[in-house]
């Protein structure tokens, strides 16, 4: 074994150790054994949303465990791949098991910073699925379009990791693209990671929209919210909304609905206002965007509670108007105005290659909380 390859096996092991502290291997074994004991209770899908909360819970916990486990594993398996390089009858034999060790160990550097980044989500929310609202903002058509875009990016980064997703709303624009949309992402940790998507995101292009085809650039907006939970206790009286039902509509003002089911509910002492259309009934519609609302409401009640330095509204507004910059023309690249980090090929990015920017962001964050405290 190179003296480089051994040393960044004990990087990783040092890496790995600090993970495993931090994510508590014993504490994270007895939850799983408690989550199982109650998944096996034959009376839980008596109450089929608690069922589904706890099923869920016990994959993503399972899912952890056997993550961590499985690394450290592989991780010992590898010093001993290296071991049978160095004892190998020839030296082809040696070249092509070094090649195999060294292949594996970039897999594990890869995999074991993935595993450091989400132990650096420890906010309040961050274990909560992410409602997502976008909305089109300077710019005309390339903005809606662009706005349609960023949806689409977010929904394919997503569907890349099989978290299921749910789309509340989309309000279309007239010639192209959306005005807004809210969904929801359902994974571990969907909040803590996407909140540091939070601000406005530049396109810069030549305009698909413009007959003389000059370059534009366009701004949409991305608000990222923690999911609701029971223990908010966050109360919204019949007598503070008002409700509107009306039909569903697709693009352009096209009817896709002949039933008044879709739902806007307007919260009356601060005025804000949610909807969502694409469930099939309008006691589902009014529930899910019930669930929008709360959602907003708490990241204000958050915001009250933390004046001098929101954690879920402010640090997005601190990194300035704009915090990424996607450039199609007149050359090629993605940059997080942020993190400084960047790629030179726009086409993965738009189609949900996101992690690199995840994980520079979540440090990134981390490095600013420590300096600040």
């Amino acid at each position: 074994m190179s003296v480089d390859a051994e040393t960044q096996l004990k990087d990783l092991s040092s890496t790995l150790s600090q993970v495993e502290a931090v994510m508590d291997l014993e504490a994270l074994r007895a939850e799983v054994a408690s989550l199982e004991e109650q998944a096996a209770d034959p009376g839980l899908w008596d109450d089929p949303d608690t069922a589904q909360q706890i099923t869920s819970r016990l994959s993503y916990r399972q899912a952890d465990l056997r993550k961590v486990t499985e690394l450290r594993q592989r991780l010992d398996d590898l010093g001993v791949l290296y071991q049978l390089a160095a004892e190998a009858d020839s030296a082809e034999e040696a070249r092509q098991t070094r090649e195999e060790a060294d292949a594996e160990r970039a897999r594990l550097a890869e995999e074991i910073d993935a595993l450091e980044v989400r132990t650096l989500l420890s906010g309040e929310y961050d274990e909560r699925n992410a409602v997502v609202n976008i909305r089109a903002e300077a710019g005309g058509v390339d903005a809606a379009d662009w706005a349609e875009m960023l949806m689409r990016m977010y929904l394919r980064w997503a569907e890349r990791h099989d978290y299921p997703t749910e789309v509340y709303d989309i309000s279309y624009a007239e010639e192209a693209g959306i005005k807004s949309a809210t969904f929801k992402v359902n994974a571990p940790y969907a909040y803590g990671t996407l909140s540091v998507e939070q601000g406005t995101h530049r396109l810069v292009r030549i305009s698909p929209f413009d007959n003389q085809s000059r370059r534009q650039t366009s701004f949409a907006h991305v608000e990222v919210l923690p999911e609701v939970a029971e223990v908010d206790h966050i109360d919204v009286p019949d007598k503070d909304i008002r409700v509107d039902v009306y039909r569903s509509s697709g693009p352009g003002g096209q009817s896709v609905n002949t039933t008044d089911s879709a739902v806007r509910i307007t919260h009356l002492p601060t005025g804000v206002v949610v909807s969502c259309q694409n469930e099939k009934s309008q006691l589902q519609n009014k529930a899910a965007a019930l669930r929008v609302l709360q959602a907003k409401l708490l990241q204000r009640k958050k915001q009250e509670e933390q004046a001098e330095l929101d954690a879920l509204k402010d640090s997005g507004s601190s990194w300035g108007n704009q915090m990424r910059s996607y450039v199609l023309h007149p050359y090629q690249m993605v940059k997080d105005l942020r993190t400084d980090y960047e790629v030179g090929n726009p086409t993965p990015v738009l189609e949900g290659e996101l992690d690199g920017f995840l994980d520079a962001g979540i440090r990134w964050r981390k490095q600013q909380e420590q300096e600040q405290d």
